[in-house]
């Protein structure tokens, strides 16, 4: 560990301004990036007596050896600039809150022609519109069933929607009237839009004039005498109202706000009623006085921040991840409610202020429904953490226990935090490529995956490929700590920088794994040790896991290493090499499959690159595009009468392939 004394600034050399400042290891890696009103003051208490420090600040202070700062002119500056730092360097020090992706969401696909809604978990996408996240998937599912019936939008997937296309036909929710059809022609884009339009309207919380509109139309029909149609919005009616009875009603002003909520819950002071290692927090979106959804997340407490600076921390992240142009939700409220102010709570205001348009209130609810609604968060952020820990204590202990057995059975000298495996992937000796996959202390860190593309020979040779991709992979780490090395650091004696000198930015591959694995036995390797050899790499472990057995072969060794079948380590290192064969041949398979689409079209007049990719987008495979009529050609955007028939034409002219089952050897048509 360093000594922080050895790279404290000099009296006088940090100004008494507002800024953000970062500490950095002896790598260059940023570990912790913090602002302050006084960068002098918050500075300097860093370096003061050790024993006052908290355990987690002087775990900091002696893992960094360089502290930079940066001057700004006001505070709203400063958050810009710390988040703007902690999204890019994600420093281990600094809070993290980490989204639980098992909340779903209402996902309305507006960018298509026909927009479609659904359940979907996970991040959002570019393009669609959302709503919620909720607590039950089978609750929204239920609500969506309802107003179906009320708003007949398109719900299916685009398989099954291109074949009713096809057959013209649709699917039962269009004969029982949950679908307007559009699929076969029953309404146009535009008036299935507006029906899209109703339903995004209500789900944001506009529901009463959906309600009066209704009414307005069922008074009609009765009048007209029209009464199966009157009976039918009737219908409708009741199904809005049971609809809109699955949200319960928090205020009756039709208030709109974010109620936050911390676990362990923070005293009157700010500070949290225990000192733990990890805490969760819970937001209610409350719109138009409903709870329209919940969210989940879960930070490694990493400092000692009290309560204020959590929850600061917290909405920054939130905030700026926001999507302030979905015009049916606003993304910010008008008012958020919290267990603790933050520490800069006029600069976050005036920031959110600017960011929604219009005035934002960040304040603690002291009594009536709204301080209620707070104690209701805390309960549910108090069991999410009860959750997360019971799940994190087993998973944590098992990767452990993994990643020590792996240790004693390599003799390594301490445990492979990170590893890296290699697969190659062809078929017949075409398309040859190779993945590279890296776990992080047992957890897939799916940033960090690459692909390769073999192009040092023709044919199948996979010992030559992995020796090419190791090559590859290691001459790159040199270049770039090469590249990176500061000037007069090698006289120095310390190892090369790990992100760049100028602009702090991590590498793609500057980072040392502590263990690589080859997908394969001796062969691969041999190859893969004998490029590392070449390249002067010698503080790297190496083995390859072969699948017939699952024998761990090392290099030079006659005998394979035989593992358990109940260790952990070997589970680990399968689960290692079943990821990277899944990634190559996820590869593998988008490559042949362009390919083969261009080779078949290759002599189409006309038909660039830029078609032929919009055909394979278009109907996934070429044996759906061998299948297709020359109008759903013609229907592809781009294409007309005249280049659907060349198309037809030269998938006619040349016959059908031979396809392999990898698995079975059998020979199958295309």
């Amino acid at each position: 560990m360093a000594d922080p004394q050895s790279y404290r600034p000099k009296p006088g050399a940090i100004p008494d301004r507002p800024g953000v400042y970062r500490f950095s290891d002896e790598r260059g890696r940023v570990i912790y990036v913090g602002k302050a009103k006084s960068l002098r003051s918050r500075l300097n208490s860093y370096f003061a007596d050790p024993t006052g420090l908290h355990p987690r600040t002087y775990a900091m202070v002696n893992t960094a050896a360089k502290v930079q700062w940066t001057v700004v002119q006001t505070e709203v500056e400063s958050l810009q600039l710390e988040y703007s730092w902690i999204k890019e360097y994600d420093p281990r020090f600094n809070i993290k809150y980490r989204d639980d992706k098992s909340y779903p969401w209402l996902a309305v696909t507006w960018s298509e022609e026909f927009p479609r809604v659904h359940v979907g978990r996970g991040a959002k996408r570019k393009g669609n519109r959302y709503f919620g996240p909720y607590s039950h998937a089978w609750a929204i599912r239920e609500t969506v069933d309802l107003l179906l019936r009320v708003f007949p939008m398109r719900s299916c997937s685009k398989g099954v929607f291109r074949n009713a296309q096809q057959v013209g036909r649709p699917c039962l929710l269009g004969y029982i009237g949950k679908c307007s059809a559009p699929c076969v022609g029953r309404v146009s884009a535009d008036e299935h839009r507006e029906i899209v339009e109703d339903f995004c309207r209500f789900m944001a919380g506009q529901t009463a004039p959906v309600e009066r509109r209704m009414k307005r139309e069922m008074q009609q029909a009765s009048d007209n005498l029209e009464f199966e149609k009157a009976a039918r919005i009737r219908d409708d009616l009741g199904a809005l109202k049971r609809a809109m009875e699955k949200n319960a009603i928090a205020f009756v002003d039709g208030t709109d706000a974010d109620v936050v909520a911390i676990a362990p819950k923070p005293d009157g002071n700010g500070a949290l009623d225990e000192d733990p290692l990890e805490v969760a927090v819970q937001i209610f979106h409350v719109r138009g006085g409903r709870v329209r959804g919940e969210r989940g997340w879960v930070a490694d407490r990493a400092d000692d921040a009290d309560a204020g600076e959590l929850v600061e921390q917290f909405l920054l992240q939130l905030y700026s991840e926001a999507d302030s142009d979905d015009p049916d939700q606003q993304a910010i409220p008008r008012e958020i409610l919290v267990p603790a102010l933050p520490p800069s709570k006029e600069s976050l205001t005036e920031l959110l202020t600017e960011m929604r348009g219009s005035r934002v209130d960040i304040r603690i609810p002291q009594r009536g429904d709204k301080r209620v609604l707070m104690d209701t968060v805390a309960k549910n952020a108090e069991e999410a953490l009860v959750r997360h820990k019971t799940v994190r204590a087993q998973d944590l202990s098992t990767r452990n226990r993994a990643l020590e057995e792996i240790q004693t059975a390599l003799e390594l000298p301490t445990p492979p935090l990170r590893i890296e495996c290699y697969d190659i992937s062809n078929l017949q000796g075409t398309e040859v490529v190779a993945s590279m996959v890296v776990f992080e202390d047992g957890l897939p860190r799916k940033s960090e995956y690459r692909r390769f593309v073999i192009k040092g020979f023709d044919g199948q040779n996979d010992v030559a490929a992995m020796h090419e991709v190791i090559t590859r992979r290691f001459k790159r780490m040199l270049d770039e700590q090469r590249a990176m090395q500061a000037p007069g650091e090698a006289a120095s004696g310390e190892g090369p920088l790990l992100v760049d000198p100028t602009t702090g930015a991590p590498k793609k591959f500057a980072y040392t794994p502590a263990l690589i694995v080859v997908d394969g036995g001796p062969p691969q390797v041999a190859a893969a040790d004998a490029a590392m050899t070449e390249l002067g790499i010698n503080d790297v472990a190496l083995c390859g896991l072969a699948k017939r057995l699952e024998e761990v072969w090392l290099p030079d060794e006659e005998d394979p290493l035989i593992l358990p079948r109940s260790s952990e380590g070997l589970y680990l290192l399968q689960r290692i090499r079943d990821e990277a064969h899944r990634f190559a041949i996820t590869h593998h398979r988008s490559r042949r499959s362009k390919s083969m689409v261009e080779s078949v079209l290759d002599q189409v007049p006309g038909l660039g690159e830029v078609r032929r990719k919009a055909l394979l987008s278009h109907f996934g495979s070429l044996k759906k595009l061998r299948a297709a009529r020359v109008e759903d050609i013609a229907a592809v955007p781009g294409f007309g009468e005249r280049t659907a028939v060349a198309v037809k034409a030269a998938l006619d002219d040349k016959p059908n392939g031979e396809v392999i089952n990898t698995a079975t050897g059998e020979i199958t048509s295309d």
